[in-house]
């Protein structure tokens, strides 16, 4: 059986879950080039360093409320803490970012919700391979049930349960049409 991904690179998943936040910092925000340079880096660091020990490529659900990203009437600290490295106190973060924002940075995958109600959307997917194989991002939300990756490890995608799927499949509340939109950088 073949090794996943080394555990370390977790590179574009955090990536992706910065730009994305970055971005609101750009279109609705204040912030210089060299602020959201800084702002992005610290973002990265930090949570390259929180999920150090709590990522499991060959268990992706495992830890993903540890990695989750939350802002609603509490701020997320590390969002916080990389917001006030460029001078941005909580209060003008939340006027920047959504009131209302889950980000789920797991292995293979990082998406979204805006609004406890909302659609759950894919920012980043990208399919385990093997050692020595290399990463395939993937911009669509639905791929064939099996299929080879570069390093000869056979995956099944459709047939897991994502975190997010478990997290809609227990849901108390009446049952909701969830759209689900890939987002390509």
């Amino acid at each position: 059986m073949h090794t996943l991904r080394a555990r370390g690179t977790m590179k574009p998943e955090i990536a992706a879950a910065v730009g994305f936040l970055s971005r609101f910092l750009r279109i609705k925000g204040h912030v210089n080039d060299r602020q959201l340079q800084t702002f992005s880096q610290s973002l990265q660091d930090m949570l390259a360093e929180q999920y150090q020990h709590h990522w499991f490529p060959d268990r992706p659900c495992k830890g993903s409320g540890y990695r989750c990203i939350r802002i609603n009437h509490k701020m997320d600290p590390l969002v916080g803490q990389a917001g006030q490295r460029i001078g941005l106190s909580i209060q003008q973060l939340y006027g920047l970012l959504p009131s209302e924002l889950t980000l789920w940075v797991d292995p293979f995958e990082v998406s979204y919700r805006i609004g406890e109600d909302g659609s759950i959307c894919v920012l980043y997917e990208s399919q385990p391979t093997a050692v020595g194989g290399t990463a395939s991002a993937t911009t669509s939300s639905a791929t064939s049930s099996a299929s080879a990756s570069p390093g000869g490890l056979s995956t099944l995608v459709d047939s897991r349960i994502s975190c997010k799927e478990e997290l809609l499949l227990g849901r108390t509340s009446p049952s909701k049409a969830y759209n689900m939109m890939t987002v390509s950088s």
